[in-house]
């Protein structure tokens, strides 16, 4: 009995000194290691780190909109912005018991997106995110190496052109029903459900030959678990919590267990047609799954070295998820910068018509539109979809002259970034394409600071295809419509998942031509 209750003993202090570890000696060491390289931030507090401060702070932000400007910051990352202007461009947060550093230091950016080093991986994900959206973003090494082969030949350039009829088809639909709500010469609309039906009518016609309405589903259910995931975001650090049968943990799981049943029998069905010859293999799902299946043929027939259907499923979801929110983003922001700068869509409107008249958009000429190219890159730098990266330290390494101790997070704060003054000039909050005139790399000066679809090896795979698609949306736009900013509309630019969406909606009025 004594030998028990000894042995106890010792497995109880080993677990509390593991959990006094975890808890408050780990984050204090880490948080005097960062000072001692010049870093300055707040001090650690217990369990939660800055997470309720942060909360606060970007609830506050979004209860009241924000002027009729660009500079969005404040408003999109307060408390990264706070803490910025506090404490300097060397600085930290806290999520949790995790110290973050800001980095806006171009060649620092550049050293961390290219992974130069070989120390920096992603932050991993919580099993709640993965259900949300895994796959290719969320690997890394071997698997991350296999997908990104086994993918990149359905983002080709003669791909491409060939998914150019169905984005066509897409925003004829958007501008068709825009039309009739102008059949008066003018109307008042909110732009952003529809460029977001718009975007996932491409998608789904690109990804899965299948229209909007046969995809809604898959939709609808992400867009519901997106809201979930913001209502238990605080609390996904806390070991264990996912386990917790709370009526939204409930249905996130469903919301999981639907989505990968709807998905595994349109893979199954593909696969089948494919099998007896009637498949087409002109989009992304053709695509991915003949790459995978000529990876076997060439290989004897070694199905480790190809995907699962599992990991086609993961695929899927990201196809769905980024293909989407992504691209909807650019064009409703364009839309709201144009109206915004009526000069700047005038020229642009005088160039599709110089390119196309009023003949259908082709693939030539959307890759000749120089002026709505430099707009969709300013937009971009401006309000950029995805607001910030994140990487993990996993070994103390040597950045520059930095030292960035082990366990250590890495923000690199896109938005930030793409405002900053020290980099962009004076007038890196106003809306300037001419800056782009010469393509990025005049722009930038070589530095990595213009990242939207970040930078390096990791580089998302469909930018081509989302500046192709809003190309095109823009072109049939502009030739049909001019545009302005409704009266009612108010300027509510909001981090969703760093995601950035317009919190309120984007109220047009539409103008026949």
């Amino acid at each position: 009995m004594t030998i028990l209750l000894a042995i106890s003993a010792v497995v109880v202090c080993f677990w509390v000194s593991k959990v006094l570890i975890w808890l408050w000696l780990k984050p204090k060491k880490l948080e005097r290691l960062l000072r001692e390289q010049g870093f300055n931030g707040t001090s650690y507090r217990f369990l939660f780190g800055d997470l309720k401060q942060l909360v606060s702070m970007s609830t506050k932000a979004v209860s009241k909109p924000m002027d009729l400007s660009h500079r969005t910051v404040p408003r999109v990352l307060p408390f990264i912005h706070e803490t910025i202007e506090t404490y300097g461009p060397m600085s930290y947060i806290w999520i949790g018991v995790t110290p973050r550093v800001n980095i806006l230091d171009p060649e620092l950016i550049r050293n961390i997106l290219s992974n130069k080093f070989g120390h920096f991986s992603l932050i991993k994900q919580n099993p709640f995110t993965k259900l949300l959206a895994g796959g290719i973003v969320s690997y890394e090494g071997e698997k991350w190496a296999k997908h990104r082969r086994i993918i990149t030949p359905a983002f080709h350039l003669e791909k491409l052109k060939l998914m150019v009829p169905a984005l066509y088809a897409s925003c004829a639909d958007l501008v068709d029903r825009w039309e009739k709500l102008a059949s008066n010469g003018t109307s008042e609309v909110n732009v952003w459900p529809d460029i977001q039906r718009l975007t996932a009518d491409v998608i789904s016609r690109t990804a899965f030959g299948s229209s909007y309405e046969e995809g809604r589903r898959i939709f609808q259910l992400q867009n519901e678990q997106m809201k979930l995931f913001l209502g238990v975001i605080l609390f996904l650090f806390i070991p264990g919590f996912r386990f917790l049968p709370t009526k939204k943990n409930r249905r996130i799981k469903e919301i999981d267990r639907e989505v990968r049943s709807i998905l595994s029998d349109m893979i199954n069905k593909r696969e089948n047609a494919i099998k007896d010859g009637e498949a087409h293999k002109d989009d992304l799902l053709g695509m991915l799954l003949e790459s995978n299946r000529k990876l076997f043929q060439e290989n004897d027939n070694m199905k480790w070295l190809g995907m699962t259907i599992e990991d086609v499923i993961e695929e899927c979801k990201l196809f769905y998820i980024a293909g989407q929110e992504t691209t909807s983003s650019l064009l409703v922001w364009t839309m709201v910068v144009l109206s915004m700068h009526s000069e700047w869509q005038a020229r642009a409107r005088e160039e599709v018509l110089r390119v196309f008249g009023s003949g259908e958009p082709n693939f030539d000429g959307l890759s000749h539109l120089k002026i709505v190219t430099m707009i969709l890159y300013e937009v971009l730098r401006l309000y950029p979809p995805v607001t910030m990266l994140a990487r993990y330290n996993h070994k103390d390494m040597k950045l520059g002259n930095l030292t960035l101790p082990a366990g250590v997070e890495i923000t690199l704060p896109t938005i930030a970034v793409h405002h900053d003054r020290a980099i962009w000039g004076e007038d890196a909050e106003e809306f300037n394409p001419k800056r782009f005139s010469e393509g990025i790399s005049k722009a930038t000066n070589n530095q990595v600071s213009f990242f939207p679809f970040g930078w390096g090896p990791r580089i998302c795979l469909g930018q081509a295809f989302s500046l192709i698609e809003a190309k095109m949306a823009m072109a049939m736009i502009l030739q049909r419509f001019s545009f302005e900013l409704s009266p009612t509309y108010v300027h509510a630019p909001c981090n969703v998942l760093t995601l950035l969406k317009p919190q309120h909606g984007v109220q047009i009025i539409l103008h026949k031509l």
